[in-house]
């Protein structure tokens, strides 16, 4: 994989691994760059924890596919990042919610590019 390519698919990663430990350290401030407000009692912590597992798994298995060289592990971040846009449209469709239509391409062109990517990797 020639060094375009790792830039391309490490940026994400990095990225990703950022946002997650952000929502471990300052919450607040990770919910209001996604259009949300913290919750309160449990929900706060499954808010909390679920969203920064969701950041730093896609992060870390990027990461770990760069420094293995092994494409496998670009797979489950492309997996989070379709049924994300797959909930999304879900929720826009069945629940009334807005439609997150910039979330979505950023999403679809992120998962696009590890797919190209994961053709680059053995």
């Amino acid at each position: 994989m020639n060094t375009t390519w790792k830039v391309l698919t490490g940026l994400p990663g990095v990225v990703f691994v950022v946002i997650g430990l952000i929502w471990l350290v300052a919450p607040g401030f990770a919910a209001s760059q996604l259009g949300m407000t913290l919750l309160s009692g449990v929900g706060l912590s499954t808010q909390i924890g679920d969203l920064a597992s969701f950041f730093l798994v896609m992060g870390s298995c990027v990461l770990i596919a760069l420094k293995t060289g092994q494409r496998i592990w670009l797979y489950p971040t492309v997996m989070l990042l379709g049924f994300a846009v797959f909930g999304r449209i879900l929720a826009w469709g069945l629940h009334g919610a807005a439609f997150a239509i910039d979330m979505i391409a950023v999403e679809v062109i992120v998962a696009g590019l590890l797919m190209m990517a994961s053709k680059k990797l053995p």
